[in-house]
């Protein structure tokens, strides 16, 4: 009888533990860094504004994301150390489980789209694919990545709907300023 009465309640802690990390946030979420990946997307959309075909246009922002992205990384990886976050725990495999799919197929429609000769849709969909991994992988996260994924969702149908020659202009409000906006208040409200 005892053996068991020791079974059941080793089985109960297991099961709390296991409910308690699945319910756990993913908190190490930068907001220092996502305001700084947003200040490289203010300057991508000035630069890439100005260029007069869609090649040297789709290479200034491929650039812009190939700074941002180690940004990201690095910030991420550095608050999760500060605030004794586990980047593999289950609250960060989930919140990478939301956030990449629809990244990686943000990488793949731009390899398609940058041969066709529609690479006006490629800023809509960079928007909606980033916003949409935003909002997933905020599921396990802190609440304002919901309206940062909305955010970034709204720019896209907005630049969807508007004339191709706006999609700078949205790419800035949201790689830019959705960025900035939403990462000094999870800095302020989320420890950095």
């Amino acid at each position: 009888m005892m053996a068991s009465l020791d079974q059941q309640a080793a089985e109960s802690i297991a099961f709390i533990r296991h409910t308690m990390a699945r319910s756990a946030s993913f908190t190490a979420v930068p907001g220092k860094g996502g305001a700084a990946m947003g200040m490289i997307g203010l300057a991508a959309a000035v630069v890439a504004a100005r260029q007069a075909d869609p090649a040297s246009w789709l290479g200034v922002w491929l650039v812009g994301a190939a700074l941002a992205i180690p940004i990201g990384l690095w910030t991420m990886l550095a608050k999760a150390r500060t605030h004794a976050v586990a980047m593999l725990g289950p609250a960060g495999r989930r919140f990478a489980q939301g956030f990449l799919p629809a990244i990686v197929a943000a990488g793949i429609m731009t390899a398609l789209l940058a041969r066709s000769p529609r690479v006006d849709l490629l800023p809509s969909m960079w928007l909606l694919l980033y916003g949409a991994g935003v909002m997933a992988g905020g599921s396990a996260s802190v609440p304002v990545l919901a309206w940062t994924g909305a955010a970034f969702m709204g720019c896209g149908i907005g630049a969807g709907l508007s004339p191709a020659g706006w999609g700078d202009f949205w790419l800035g409000l949201g790689f830019g300023g959705a960025h900035i906006v939403f990462g000094l208040i999870i800095a302020r409200k989320h420890g950095g």
